[in-house]
């Protein structure tokens, strides 16, 4: 049930912030920081695959990728259709990934300590959902702020 859910909502997300991106009129305007904004939305955008790919793919998936958490913060005039590839193929790699999982598997123990302390996968999971919102949340102030 959890898994399904979480689907739903990552593939929600995932396909509400390739919208956000796609929705910028003025291509440049996804690096723009604005003032008193600390992120650009592309970095943002750069910040939610990386983490995804991280949590979800690499540890879970066991995918290859390796995250570059400061590359996330610091590259700038990635093209749009790069960023739409990468969601992209970061939808895929959720869907996979929890097409694996079981509903037992969401009671273990995250193989990572993340927040200093043990947490369960499923709550683990919860948390990344929530994270994806909270950015995507920014990513369209900014976009609107930018305009």
């Amino acid at each position: 049930m959890l898994i399904d859910t979480l689907k739903i909502l990552f593939n929600r997300d995932l396909n509400k912030l390739k919208v956000e991106i796609e929705s910028y009129q003025n291509k440049a305007l996804i690096w723009t920081i604005a003032p008193d904004i600390s992120n650009s939305a592309g970095n943002l955008c750069l910040h939610l695959i990386g983490n995804i790919n991280t949590y979800i793919g690499a540890e879970l998936g066991k995918t290859d990728y390796v995250r570059d958490r400061p590359l996330e913060f610091s590259l700038k005039d990635i093209p749009r259709s790069e960023l739409i590839s990468k969601i992209e193929r970061t939808i895929l790699v959720v869907n996979n990934t929890l097409d694996s999982l079981t509903e037992a598997d969401l009671e273990l123990i995250y193989p990572q300590i993340v927040f200093e302390k043990e947490m369960t996968t499923g709550f683990f999971l919860v948390h990344l959902s929530t994270h994806l919102a909270y950015h995507l949340g920014q990513i369209n102030y900014h976009r609107r702020l930018v305009f």
